[in-house]
Protein backbone atom coordinates (compact mmCIF):
# COMPACT_ATOMS: atom_id res chain seq x y z
CA UNK A 1 0.00 0.00 0.00
CA UNK A 2 1.20 3.28 -0.45
CA UNK A 3 1.79 5.90 1.70
CA UNK A 4 0.33 8.71 -0.52
CA UNK A 5 -2.33 7.23 -0.95
CA UNK A 6 -4.01 4.50 -3.63
CA UNK A 7 -1.72 2.98 -5.71
CA UNK A 8 -2.05 4.47 -9.48
CA UNK A 9 -3.44 2.05 -12.09
CA UNK A 10 -1.66 1.59 -15.30
CA UNK A 11 -2.92 3.65 -18.09
CA UNK A 12 -5.33 1.40 -20.63
CA UNK A 13 -4.34 0.30 -24.08
CA UNK A 14 -5.45 2.04 -27.13
CA UNK A 15 -6.91 -1.05 -28.41
CA UNK A 16 -8.64 -1.20 -24.53
CA UNK A 17 -9.61 2.17 -24.76
CA UNK A 18 -11.40 2.18 -28.37
CA UNK A 19 -13.19 -1.35 -27.74
CA UNK A 20 -14.92 0.80 -24.46
CA UNK A 21 -15.61 3.30 -26.71
CA UNK A 22 -17.26 0.99 -29.13
CA UNK A 23 -19.42 -0.79 -25.87
CA UNK A 24 -20.65 2.43 -25.20
CA UNK A 25 -21.62 3.86 -28.71
CA UNK A 26 -23.64 -0.06 -29.06
CA UNK A 27 -25.17 0.72 -25.77
CA UNK A 28 -26.38 4.56 -26.91
CA UNK A 29 -27.61 3.29 -30.03
CA UNK A 30 -29.82 0.87 -28.30
CA UNK A 31 -31.06 3.99 -26.39
CA UNK A 32 -31.43 6.40 -29.26
CA UNK A 33 -33.71 3.65 -30.98
CA UNK A 34 -35.48 3.34 -27.61
CA UNK A 35 -35.99 6.97 -27.25
CA UNK A 36 -37.43 7.02 -31.23
CA UNK A 37 -39.61 4.42 -30.45
CA UNK A 38 -41.23 6.31 -27.45
CA UNK A 39 -41.87 9.77 -28.98
CA UNK A 40 -43.49 8.01 -31.73
CA UNK A 41 -45.60 6.54 -29.22
CA UNK A 42 -46.52 9.50 -27.62
CA UNK A 43 -47.16 11.47 -30.71
CA UNK A 44 -49.74 8.82 -31.93
CA UNK A 45 -51.77 9.07 -28.22
CA UNK A 46 -51.25 13.15 -28.43
CA UNK A 47 -53.26 12.67 -32.07
CA UNK A 48 -55.39 10.34 -31.10
CA UNK A 49 -56.63 11.75 -27.92
CA UNK A 50 -56.72 15.45 -29.67
CA UNK A 51 -59.20 17.78 -28.70
CA UNK A 52 -61.75 15.06 -26.99
CA UNK A 53 -59.09 14.85 -24.33
CA UNK A 54 -56.97 17.49 -23.50
CA UNK A 55 -54.92 16.55 -20.73
CA UNK A 56 -54.26 13.10 -22.01
CA UNK A 57 -53.28 14.37 -25.10
CA UNK A 58 -50.88 17.67 -23.63
CA UNK A 59 -49.30 15.29 -21.27
CA UNK A 60 -48.39 12.65 -24.25
CA UNK A 61 -46.66 15.66 -25.75
CA UNK A 62 -44.53 16.58 -22.63
CA UNK A 63 -43.16 13.48 -22.36
CA UNK A 64 -42.25 12.94 -26.18
CA UNK A 65 -40.83 16.51 -25.55
CA UNK A 66 -38.58 15.00 -22.68
CA UNK A 67 -37.61 12.17 -24.67
CA UNK A 68 -36.65 14.54 -28.09
CA UNK A 69 -33.94 16.45 -25.61
CA UNK A 70 -32.44 12.97 -24.33
CA UNK A 71 -32.29 11.93 -27.65
CA UNK A 72 -30.78 15.04 -28.79
CA UNK A 73 -28.27 14.29 -26.14
CA UNK A 74 -27.27 11.49 -26.68
CA UNK A 75 -26.54 12.12 -30.87
CA UNK A 76 -24.12 14.90 -29.44
CA UNK A 77 -22.43 12.31 -27.16
CA UNK A 78 -22.62 9.51 -29.78
CA UNK A 79 -20.76 12.46 -31.92
CA UNK A 80 -17.74 13.24 -29.49
CA UNK A 81 -17.28 9.40 -28.94
CA UNK A 82 -17.32 8.62 -32.18
CA UNK A 83 -14.38 11.70 -32.50
CA UNK A 84 -12.92 10.44 -29.54
CA UNK A 85 -12.88 6.38 -31.11
CA UNK A 86 -11.74 7.87 -34.37
CA UNK A 87 -8.57 10.11 -33.12
CA UNK A 88 -7.45 6.75 -30.78
CA UNK A 89 -7.93 4.20 -33.96
CA UNK A 90 -5.55 7.07 -35.64
CA UNK A 91 -3.22 7.10 -32.83
CA UNK A 92 -3.06 3.15 -32.77
CA UNK A 93 -2.06 3.04 -36.48
CA UNK A 94 0.47 5.90 -35.90
CA UNK A 95 2.06 3.88 -32.98
CA UNK A 96 2.07 0.77 -35.34
CA UNK A 97 3.68 2.19 -37.90
CA UNK A 98 6.43 3.46 -35.62
CA UNK A 99 6.83 0.77 -33.99
CA UNK A 100 7.71 -1.05 -37.54
CA UNK A 101 10.09 1.92 -38.53
CA UNK A 102 11.66 1.48 -35.39
CA UNK A 103 11.67 -2.14 -35.52
CA UNK A 104 13.55 -1.46 -39.39
CA UNK A 105 15.32 0.90 -38.03
CA UNK A 106 17.31 -1.34 -35.75
CA UNK A 107 17.45 -3.68 -38.42
CA UNK A 108 19.05 -1.33 -40.91
CA UNK A 109 21.83 -0.33 -38.35
CA UNK A 110 22.33 -3.71 -37.39
CA UNK A 111 23.11 -4.27 -40.95
CA UNK A 112 25.18 -1.25 -41.21
CA UNK A 113 27.11 -3.03 -38.19
CA UNK A 114 27.65 -6.45 -39.78
CA UNK A 115 29.13 -4.17 -42.81
CA UNK A 116 31.58 -2.93 -40.70
CA UNK A 117 33.40 0.75 -41.60
CA UNK A 118 32.41 2.84 -44.59
CA UNK A 119 36.34 3.05 -45.77
CA UNK A 120 36.77 -0.60 -45.38
CA UNK A 121 33.95 -1.17 -48.11
CA UNK A 122 35.16 1.42 -50.20
CA UNK A 123 38.57 -1.05 -49.95
CA UNK A 124 36.42 -3.91 -50.68
CA UNK A 125 34.89 -2.63 -54.19
CA UNK A 126 38.81 -1.68 -55.01
CA UNK A 127 40.06 -5.12 -54.59
CA UNK A 128 37.28 -6.56 -56.12
CA UNK A 129 37.89 -3.65 -59.30
CA UNK A 130 41.04 -4.41 -59.44
CA UNK A 131 40.48 -8.10 -59.03
CA UNK A 132 38.02 -8.09 -62.21
CA UNK A 133 40.61 -5.71 -64.37
CA UNK A 134 43.08 -8.79 -63.71
CA UNK A 135 40.70 -11.22 -64.70
CA UNK A 136 39.96 -9.20 -67.92
CA UNK A 137 43.89 -8.72 -68.72
CA UNK A 138 44.76 -12.74 -68.30
CA UNK A 139 41.28 -13.63 -70.36
CA UNK A 140 42.34 -10.78 -73.27
CA UNK A 141 45.63 -12.40 -73.22
CA UNK A 142 44.41 -15.97 -73.21
CA UNK A 143 42.00 -15.36 -76.65
CA UNK A 144 44.82 -13.46 -78.36
CA UNK A 145 46.17 -15.76 -81.37
CA UNK A 146 49.83 -16.67 -81.34
CA UNK A 147 52.52 -18.05 -83.88
CA UNK A 148 52.34 -18.46 -87.37
CA UNK A 149 49.78 -15.91 -89.22
CA UNK A 150 50.40 -13.42 -86.60
CA UNK A 151 52.57 -10.74 -88.15
CA UNK A 152 51.47 -11.26 -91.87
CA UNK A 153 50.90 -8.25 -93.68
CA UNK A 154 47.35 -8.54 -95.51
CA UNK A 155 48.58 -6.01 -98.06
CA UNK A 156 51.11 -9.18 -99.27
CA UNK A 157 48.08 -11.30 -99.72
CA UNK A 158 46.20 -9.45 -101.15
CA UNK A 159 48.53 -8.84 -103.71
CA UNK A 160 49.44 -12.55 -104.03
CA UNK A 161 46.18 -13.11 -104.44
CA UNK A 162 45.98 -10.66 -107.50
CA UNK A 163 49.03 -12.41 -109.25
CA UNK A 164 47.19 -15.77 -108.89
CA UNK A 165 44.17 -14.73 -110.46
CA UNK A 166 45.62 -12.53 -113.57
CA UNK A 167 48.20 -16.08 -114.08
CA UNK A 168 44.67 -18.25 -114.21
CA UNK A 169 42.70 -15.33 -116.60
CA UNK A 170 46.38 -15.40 -119.23
CA UNK A 171 46.25 -19.42 -118.91
CA UNK A 172 42.02 -19.34 -120.55
CA UNK A 173 43.31 -16.99 -123.31
CA UNK A 174 46.26 -19.13 -124.61
CA UNK A 175 44.16 -22.09 -124.17
CA UNK A 176 41.21 -20.21 -126.44
CA UNK A 177 44.20 -19.23 -129.06
CA UNK A 178 45.08 -22.89 -129.94
CA UNK A 179 41.70 -24.83 -130.32
CA UNK A 180 41.91 -26.39 -133.47
CA UNK A 181 40.17 -25.00 -136.68
CA UNK A 182 37.33 -26.70 -138.15
CA UNK A 183 37.84 -28.46 -141.71
CA UNK A 184 35.83 -26.66 -144.21
CA UNK A 185 35.03 -28.04 -148.11
CA UNK A 186 37.46 -25.76 -150.01
CA UNK A 187 35.46 -23.08 -152.13
CA UNK A 188 35.37 -23.97 -155.68
CA UNK A 189 37.74 -21.73 -158.31
CA UNK A 190 36.09 -23.06 -161.61
CA UNK A 191 32.76 -22.32 -163.44
CA UNK A 192 30.80 -24.98 -164.06
CA UNK A 193 30.42 -26.47 -167.56
CA UNK A 194 27.45 -29.14 -167.20
CA UNK A 195 24.80 -26.56 -167.35
CA UNK A 196 26.31 -23.77 -170.01
CA UNK A 197 26.47 -26.67 -172.71
CA UNK A 198 23.22 -28.40 -172.28
CA UNK A 199 21.78 -23.97 -172.32
CA UNK A 200 23.27 -23.85 -175.87
CA UNK A 201 22.43 -26.79 -177.34
CA UNK A 202 18.21 -26.53 -176.35
CA UNK A 203 19.00 -22.77 -178.19
CA UNK A 204 20.86 -24.75 -181.38
CA UNK A 205 17.48 -27.29 -181.45
CA UNK A 206 14.86 -24.01 -181.28
CA UNK A 207 16.98 -22.43 -184.19
CA UNK A 208 16.97 -25.61 -186.49
CA UNK A 209 13.21 -26.05 -186.06
CA UNK A 210 12.59 -22.25 -186.94
CA UNK A 211 14.26 -22.70 -189.72
CA UNK A 212 12.46 -25.87 -190.80
CA UNK A 213 9.26 -24.15 -190.27
CA UNK A 214 10.36 -20.93 -192.41
CA UNK A 215 10.65 -23.35 -195.47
Amino acid sequence: MSFFGKKKQAAPSTQDAISKLQQTEEMLVKKSEFLEGKITQELRTAKTAGMKNKRVALNALKRKKRYEEQLSKIDGTLCTIEFQREALENASTNTEVLKNMGFAAKALENAHKELGDPDKVHDLMDDIAEQQELANEISSAISSPMGFGHDIDEDDLLAELEGMEQEEMDKQLLDVDQVPSTNLPDVPTTIPTRGVADHAEEEDDEMAALASWAQ
